[in-house]
């Protein structure tokens, strides 16, 4: 079966981390979100997946390459965006070989959903297209639908204003179609699946809403990001810390559960690492440091007596000595804070700056 994955936004919300990498490429527990992906649809017999790539198509070339656990990756370029639903249309030439159903997945979603178990119910009542829905607390962020007790979406309402949501139930990201939907898509054009294609089948009766629990995250903020890192550590490392190969701890130094270090980093005398930690891979956590709360991209530098907490810090990047980063700030790729210094709340850094001086107010330093 074939995947066909939309790994074309911009992530801007996401920004200064975004500014560097795809989301597709943001590591959750030091693996990107796309091998995560992989793997889950690797076991569920898909054997071929299309990414749908615009912005930083390179950069997830270069590191996924052709091939990952027994898929074949290929690549579905746009000259231009075409939103949610030209991109279908533009892979077209790679979804209909086998006239079989395929799925479609925003990039952008962690989750644990039987891809297995969702193509049996969209095959079971003959439906032209089958959406995965997941309950959510507040449901004006995303698509919400109205579902029959047989499983048949009969209203289909994309962000709705407060008190217009017809349920609570909202479009987890994850369809599989049918080939005879790629009729309703004009080419080359930028289409909203979600505005223009879903309420038309939804109005002929060809819609379908496949409920599922368990773990669902759409990273599209900060603070899902965090989130999703955060669960993945309680589920993967709440009694003993995740430390890859040739990971040096020195005797006084600690690493607390439930915590990540990626390979080849290097925890020096005294410090201490989590709880609720990732430190990715190659990160030199100096004598004295503190990093708790906290994502630590691989590569950083974290010198002697600094302190990380509730932060995300990008690639490459050094923290100077008794630099204080705090809760809510995100350091991009490449930056320096230099010795001393502090970061209050919400800061943010954007890519390749140099932070000489304290800032003690939330805002962005371009």
């Amino acid at each position: 079966m074939k995947a066909l994955i939309l790994a074309g936004g911009f992530g801007t919300r996401l920004r200064p981390l975004s500014c560097t990498r795809p989301k597709l490429m943001f590591p959750v527990l030091n693996r990107e979100l796309l091998d995560w992906t992989l793997e889950r649809l690797s076991k569920s017999g898909v054997d071929r997946v299309i990414l749908a790539v615009n912005h930083m198509a390179d950069a997830l070339e270069r590191s996924f390459r052709y091939s990952r656990y027994g898929i074949e990756i290929v690549y579905s370029r746009e000259s231009r965006p075409l939103g949610t639903g030209g991109p279908i249309k533009n892979a077209e030439g790679f979804l209909i070989e086998g006239g079989e159903p395929f799925f479609v997945l925003n990039g952008d979603v962690f989750s644990d959903v039987d891809y297995g178990k969702i193509v049996k119910f969209h095959e079971d009542r003959g439906a032209k297209a089958t959406i995965a829905l997941y309950e959510v607390e507040d449901p004006g962020r995303f698509g919400v639908v109205e579902l029959s007790k047989e499983g048949r979406i009969m209203r289909f309402v994309e962000k709705p204003k407060p008190g217009e949501a017809p349920s609570r139930l909202v479009n987890a990201g994850v369809y599989v179609l049918d080939p005879s939907v790629l009729d309703i898509i004009p080419h080359g054009r930028k289409v909203s699946t979600e505005r223009k294609v879903f309420p038309a089948l939804a109005r002929e009766g060809s819609l379908c809403g496949y409920r599922f629990d368990g773990l669902w995250i759409d990273i599209g903020l900060p603070e899902d990001y965090f989130l999703v890192n955060k669960m993945m550590l309680r589920s993967l490392a709440a009694d003993e810390p995740l430390v890859g190969k040739n990971v040096k701890v020195h005797e006084t130094a600690k690493v607390v559960a439930p915590s990540a270090v990626g390979d080849g980093s290097t925890v020096a005398e005294d410090a201490e690492v989590g709880p609720y930690a990732v430190v990715g891979r190659g990160v030199e956590v100096g004598k004295g440091s503190r990093i708790d709360g906290s994502i630590v991209f691989q590569g950083v530098i974290v010198e002697s007596f600094a302190s990380i907490r509730g932060a995300i810090v990008g690639e490459d990047s050094i923290v100077g000595r008794w630099a204080k980063i705090e809760e809510g700030c995100i350091v991009g790729d490449h930056a320096l804070i230099g010795d001393n210094v502090t970061l209050t709340r919400n800061v943010e850094i954007c890519p390749f700056r140099e932070v000489r001086s304290s800032i003690l107010e939330p805002g962005k330093v371009m």
